[in-house]
């Protein structure tokens, strides 16, 4: 196995979440293993489960979205050429921008405003719903980023990618 420091730092969301999805996977194994083997299950597993698999989902949001990997529709791409289907794609990257902006105006607030606690360990849940925050921080800069190659294409300076290179 080769280290490559270049793929961590450009999908350092995906190995993140990586990393939070094994430690549930590792804790849960553990949970079962003294729950069935042993008789007894330690009081803080649910709890710490739960937060690594929340920041794995939200990081893996982030790593899909920056992948292109989200579900999406084209029909109207498929159907439209030239100049018509350069602006319905800079039109939709705009509203996608605005969308993951507006989320992590409203995630931000509710995470500022959170007074919960977990029931066992009491670890805020501005901890848990970090993970949102930072999720939607990238979506917004790959939103931004996608915004600003669009226009670039829209303007003629950079080669608009067939519907085909879009699927890899």
């Amino acid at each position: 196995m080769k280290f490559d420091k270049k793929d961590i730092l450009s999908n350092f969301e995906l190995y993140l979440g990586g990393l939070f999805i094994s430690c549930t996977v590792i804790i849960t194994i553990i949970n079962v293993f003294t729950r069935y083997c042993l008789g007894f299950t330690f009081f803080w597993n649910q709890e710490v489960a739960l937060i690594g698999f929340v920041w794995t989902i939200f990081l893996g949001a982030a790593g899909a979205f920056k992948h292109k990997m989200m579900m999406g529709v084209d029909f109207l791409l498929q159907v439209t050429h030239g100049r018509t289907r350069k602006v319905i794609r800079l039109a939709g990257s705009l509203f996608v921008l605005l969308i993951a902006a507006t989320m992590l105006c409203l995630s931000s607030s509710y995470i500022l405003k959170s007074r919960k606690v977990t029931p066992v360990l009491e670890i805020s849940y501005k901890w848990l719903n970090l993970s949102i925050i930072i999720a939607f921080v990238l979506m917004t800069i790959y939103a931004a980023y996608n915004v600003f190659n669009e226009i670039l294409i829209f303007m003629g300076k950079k080669t608009e990618p067939s519907l085909i290179q879009e699927e890899k």
